[in-house]
């Protein structure tokens, strides 16, 4: 068999039993057999299914590291493609078992040419992106320093089922994803009768006006070159038509390409429900729920990677990312402390027409195998290449 047949055969036996969150037993399991009788010294995580992996290279030198995401989603699949996922209501819908397999590809091209490395390469094989932090978590255990020094550049990536054309690469400097944090507003008025509301204090309304008030707010707030994006995607309030209630909940995501425009939103969101709650006579509390920073690639590793991808798979395999992406990620934890870059990659399935395929995180999505191989092989790349330059 050939590296791309085993990395499918991997990549398929991972999707067919998706685990969620910190704990992999299952996949840290398939992770550690598929690197079994290479030369690497591997350590797991205490808190967490990780795999660390290190590659002593031939040369003296320092550390690289390269990361794959391994977690799942809590997501009933429903494609048809034969190697569908066995748990109900579990999928890797966002291509983290591509990820995997292409790192594990990667240490297997690395250790045939282990002898000309100029230093040591970490694999980071890391749980829990999907909200629970398992990159910091790796960190405190360690993971940065596994090669017994800091490592000095750090790559990762990322397939899209949609929107970018099958193979091609892009990333740019600077800002390239979004931080992600919660804002939870609690409403708080006092409940009665529907046809009498003069004689209660009706959170609903303030809670709409709050809503409409913070997209307002960002798009008169905000320089539109340092954007924020603010999406209210749970509001609860009531029982029934006729009753008014004591409180109206609602819960938004809050998007950030900046440090500046995320510690002024989280002030001002908060500011401005609570002036309208006492405007209203009501009583508002915010709870603001700190997620992943913003990832941030160094320019020069950003501009190396896409250097990289020209020379390893061609001219047209690369483009610049245009602008950054209002996703987010955990890897930012691992670039606010090494200097690194993050892309992505297109792997919508041939035949399907980017506009309309479904996206990362759909019960729909499909993924192409066929760039496995091109992503353990520019993993390779650069890590040999960035080594080379030091």
């Amino acid at each position: 068999m050939t590296l791309q047949d085993d990395l499918v055969e991997l990549r398929r036996a991972l999707h067919r039993e998706p685990e969620i969150g910190l704990d992999l037993p299952r996949t840290q399991e398939k992770v550690l057999a598929a690197l079994d009788g290479l030369p690497l010294e591997i350590t797991t995580g205490q808190r967490l299914s990780s795999v660390t992996a290190v590659l002593r290279g031939g040369h003296p030198g320092p550390a690289v590291l390269l990361r794959a995401d391994m977690d799942a989603l809590p997501v009933q699949e429903k494609t048809d493609v034969p190697y569908r996922s066995r748990f109900d209501g579990r999928m890797h819908a966002c291509g983290h078992d591509l990820h995997t397999a292409m790192l594990v590809g990667a240490a297997r091209l690395l250790t045939e040419r282990r002898a000309d490395l100029a230093g040591d390469v970490v694999l980071m094989f890391q749980p829990g992106e999907e909200g629970d932090e398992g990159a910091r978590l790796m960190i405190e255990e360690g993971v940065l320093d596994a090669a017994g020094a800091r490592a000095v550049a750090a790559y990762g990536m990322h397939v899209f089922a949609t929107t970018i054309p099958r193979g091609l690469f892009l990333t740019r400097g600077g800002p390239v994803l979004a931080a992600a944090d919660t804002l939870t507003v609690t409403v708080r008025g006092r409940g009665g009768h529907g046809s009498s509301p003069h004689r209660a204090l009706d959170p609903i309304p303030a809670a709409c006006e709050i809503v409409t008030a913070l997209q307002t707010h960002v798009t008169r707030g905000y320089d539109v070159f340092d954007p924020v994006v603010v999406t209210v995607g749970s509001f609860h309030a009531g029982t029934t038509d006729n009753v008014i209630p004591d409180e109206a909940v609602f819960e938004a995501t809050v998007r950030t390409f900046s440090a500046g425009a995320r510690d002024r939103v989280r002030e001002g969101l908060v500011r401005l429900a609570r002036g309208i709650g006492e405007a209203h006579g009501l009583t508002v509390e915010c709870a603001f729920g700190i997620g992943y920073p913003v990832t941030v690639n160094d320019d020069a590793e950003a501009e190396f990677a896409a250097h990289t991808v020209r020379e390893t798979l061609g001219e047209d395999r690369y483009f610049p990312l245009p602008t950054p992406a209002t996703g987010s990620e955990d890897f930012s934890y691992v670039l606010e402390r090494v200097p690194g870059a993050f892309l992505v990659v297109g792997a919508c399935p041939p035949g399907r027409d980017l506009a309309t395929a479904p996206a990362n995180h759909s019960a729909e999505a499909e993924f192409d195998d066929a760039i496995l191989s091109d992503g353990a092989t520019l993993l390779t790349e650069l890590a040999i290449r960035r080594l080379a330059r030091t």
